[in-house]
């Protein structure tokens, strides 16, 4: 959510950049903003010169009863009165101007940092830098969900009975390694200086709109049927909730955390072979880490933490490029994002397996996150970053390390979690 003072002095701007992320519908939003705020001070005004005038005439009924003149008395408490009711009205008026200002204010976009790109959809997202060489074999390279079955590891049949598409079994091996890969990555951003962290897998609706646009939330989150909780679609949901209505110390900026936890999401319209297996699911696990650190630290941070995901998965022998996502593809929140993609020898080309963003002060307004500073207190800002999320990890695991033979091996940073496994081979 944007400064509504930036929005009143700024209005050009802000449509600007709602044109910027294709959502031309969003326009009238501003300028309805524009008219509540106004009416909304001359309601707070008009409350202020009430409150003063019931003060002064307050303050004449003592002096008109000490004076014995009961009945000025009686006439100015009738006056006192009268003005209580209109200031009840005018409260009532007030915080229906404040909800309707809120809903309008929370679909507005947060502002575009200056180098996004301009795109209406992916398809227009900007390679900025590849790491590691991609290879593709001259054997080919089966699908993952073959790969897992091989390895006996993965029973989707099951999963299918017990909960339907989109679950899966892992198993034995491939199991390990899925659990491997994930004690990795706690010890890796450990080792970066952050603080391991497992938070509530669910959170109140007011933690999911703070964190997430309508939209989003939509799309993504499970509701608990009869109590206001959803499940976590990712755990830096509950991790930013953490800081809510919190006034932060500047001398304990930053945090800097990474969470482990179970994700659920809808995942609407996946369709296609590359979306099955466990591509594309209902139930994974993760990885992430989060930041809440002074404005001026937010993109020295926003770098560091994509860069901490490359260094991630090419440690595990798995090329990746980052894309710089365009406009049209940025999440309301954002206000600059970049996606990790891993390589798949297998389709030739890469598929996306994190995404790093600054979300400015966009989550701190909505959830009241503030630093207190010695010229009053200011909004933080909040960055979040996929450290890893298997089992869509084990496919660019899997692919990358196949073998001719059907064995995979095992990448050296994950033997040590293996018990010194290295390789995996097919079952008879």
């Amino acid at each position: 959510m944007i400064d509504i003072k930036f929005l009143r002095e700024n209005p050009e701007v802000v449509k600007e950049n709602i044109k910027k992320k294709f959502q031309d519908h969003k326009l009238i939003l501003v300028d309805e903003v524009i008219e509540l705020d106004k009416k909304n001070r001359e309601a707070k005004l008009n409350g202020d010169n009430l409150r003063a005038e019931r003060k002064k005439l307050s303050n004449q009924i003592g002096s008109l009863m000490k004076q014995g003149e009961k009945d000025k008395a009686e006439e100015t408490k009738q006056k006192v009165n009268k003005i209580n009711e209109m200031l009840e009205k005018n409260e009532e008026l007030e915080a229906k101007l404040v909800e309707e200002i809120k809903q309008r204010m929370m679909k507005i976009p947060n502002i575009m940092h200056e180098s996004v790109p301009i795109g209406e959809d992916d398809s227009k997202n900007v390679e900025i830098k590849k790491y590691g060489e991609p290879i593709v074999p001259d054997y080919e390279i089966p699908y993952h969900g073959e790969i897992m079955e091989r390895l006996g590891g993965l029973d989707l049949d099951s999963a299918r009975r017990v909960a339907g598409q989109g679950f899966y079994y892992l198993v034995g091996d491939v199991a390990r390694l899925h659990s491997a890969v994930l004690t990795y990555a706690r010890d890796f951003m450990i080792n970066k200086g952050f603080t391991y962290c497992i938070p509530p897998y669910m959170i109140r609706s007011d933690i999911v709109t703070g964190v997430m646009s309508f939209e989003e939330m939509d799309a993504m989150m499970y509701k608990i049927e009869g109590e206001d909780l959803y499940l976590i679609g990712t755990s830096e949901h509950s991790m930013i909730g953490k800081f809510k209505d919190q006034i932060l110390r500047k001398e304990d900026m930053p945090y800097t955390m990474t969470s482990y936890s179970p994700c659920f999401r809808k995942e609407k319209g996946a369709h296609g072979i590359e979306e099955r297996g466990v591509y594309r699911i209902h139930q994974f696990e993760k990885q992430e880490m989060i930041v809440v650190c002074e404005p001026d630290q937010s993109w020295e941070w926003y770098d560091k933490m994509w860069s901490y995901t490359v260094e991630f998965f090419t440690s595990m022998n798995v090329p990746v490029h980052t894309l710089e996502c365009c406009s049209g593809d940025l999440a309301d929140l954002k206000a600059k994002s970049c996606d990790v993609e891993a390589w798949s020898p297998r389709q030739k080309k890469y598929f996306e397996v994190g995404s790093c963003s600054n979300l400015t002060d966009a989550q701190a307004r909505r959830l009241g996150i503030r630093i207190k500073g010695e010229n009053g207190n200011y909004f933080a800002h909040t960055l979040n970053n996929t450290v890893v999320a298997p089992p869509r990890m084990l496919i660019a695991i899997l692919e990358n390390n196949y073998q001719e033979d059907g064995s995979v091996v095992i990448p050296e940073a994950l033997r040590p979690y293996m018990g010194g496994l290295e390789r995996l081979n097919p079952k008879k």
